[in-house]
């Protein structure tokens, strides 16, 4: 029985099997690591998508306030050329006003009580 066990032991047959087995788990580990790089480029891939959102989102939120920017002025723009208007029809009587005042001659008091008639 003893040279049975030896015989076996070292017969074709199980050198087989220990290359198979040692196959079998150089295959499992290789899908293991497999697994484990595809869970990390899904995980990547998800953060990725997940900054891509926040960046859609804030440049959505940029666009309308700049639309109800533009709305607001499209909506007050009467309003505001009336404004502009007054600004421009203000700052030429000014300029009126300061150039009759120093195109004046100097006179005295009784000459413009009495409108330059004296």
């Amino acid at each position: 029985m003893n040279t049975e066990n030896k015989n076996t032991r070292n017969s074709p047959v199980n050198g087989v099997k220990e290359a198979a087995r040692e196959a079998t788990q150089s295959t499992a580990s290789g899908v293991q690591s497999a697994g484990q790089a595809a869970h990390r480029v899904s995980r990547a891939a998800a953060v990725g998508l997940q900054s891509g959102q926040q960046a859609v989102t804030a440049n959505a939120a940029k666009a309308a306030e700049a639309a109800g920017s533009a709305w607001t002025v499209v909506k007050h723009r009467k309003a505001i050329a009336a404004g502009t208007a007054a600004a421009v029809a203000g700052v030429a009587g000014a300029a009126f006003a300061i150039g009759r005042s120093t195109a004046r001659t100097q006179a005295g008091p009784l000459t413009r009580l009495t409108g330059g008639r004296i």
